[in-house]
């Protein structure tokens, strides 16, 4: 099998209209600065042309590689099941919308490359690095999510939400065979599972702006995740995240901070 660096997984769930895209723009920056890079784009159940627009691409491109989740199961799912089938050392979750370029992977690198074994990209340590804001109920939405956190799970972050995450491969397969979260309230999750095993997570503000098209709706999944932040705190408090399974540790690091 082929020694993988990095791995970059994409959720994707009826992503037809901006896939497209966001793939030449992702493959443009592997084939420039990737390495030894693989892609990988999570179906989740899409029932528009998402997995056709990924396999033209693929046919053209061994980088890329599509996994089909059986059925529409969530976001959090599709990551999940895209972390656990990946290749590298360096594992890494990216919006399809490309909210945060993908030049900032680069950030998220250098943050693992100084000790970190998390890195969380962050739309709220510098502010001023948004491109385009969230209309103002959804601020408001975030903030109230945050501050529940906070107080429910004890998550210290300015943002859990944003989907531009990278982990080393000791700390991913440590996580994600835990997760049980498989939609929008995974992220706070994988974040309690981190802090519970002790791994060092990096804040890193970001570039990221505001895409249109997004599913959340803030009463709906607002009350679900919720829902699901008490479910993590349950599953603590009766030890269902206490069987930690066996890792495939990778003691060192690509050296250097990776792409550029």
């Amino acid at each position: 099998m082929q020694n993988i660096t990095y791995s970059l997984v994409i959720p994707a769930y009826n992503e037809g209209t901006r896939l497209g895209a966001s793939l030449e723009r992702v493959l443009e920056y592997v084939g420039q600065h990737g390495g030894d890079t693989e892609v990988i784009v999570v179906n989740d159940g899409s029932r528009d042309n998402t997995a056709e627009i990924v396999r033209s691409f693929a046919a053209k491109n061994p980088a890329l590689r599509l996994i089909d989740n059986p059925g529409n199961h969530g976001k959090g799912y599709s990551v999940r099941n895209g972390m656990l089938s990946a290749r590298g050392r360096i594992l890494i979750f990216s919006d399809a919308d490309l909210s945060s370029p993908i030049e900032e992977v680069p950030k998220l690198l250098d943050a693992l490359t100084h000790g970190a074994d998390i890195a969380i990209g962050s739309r709220w340590l510098r502010a001023e690095m948004q491109t385009q804001r969230q209309p103002l109920h959804r601020q408001v939405f975030g903030r109230i999510f945050n501050l529940m956190l906070r107080v429910t799970l004890g998550l210290q972050y300015r943002d859990t939400q944003c989907g531009f995450k990278a982990f080393t491969r000791l700390a991913a397969q440590a996580i994600f065979p835990l997760q049980k979260i498989e939609r929008w309230g995974f992220d706070p999750e994988i974040l309690f599972l981190a802090r519970k095993m002790g791994f060092k997570v990096s804040e890193v503000p970001v570039t990221w702006g505001h895409s249109g098209g997004s599913r959340i709706n803030p009463l709906v999944d607002g009350a679900r995740m919720f829902t699901e932040m008490l479910r993590v705190r349950w599953y603590d408090l009766t030890g269902k995240y206490d069987a930690a399974p066996a890792v495939n540790p990778v003691t060192t690091l690509p050296g250097g901070p990776g792409p550029a």
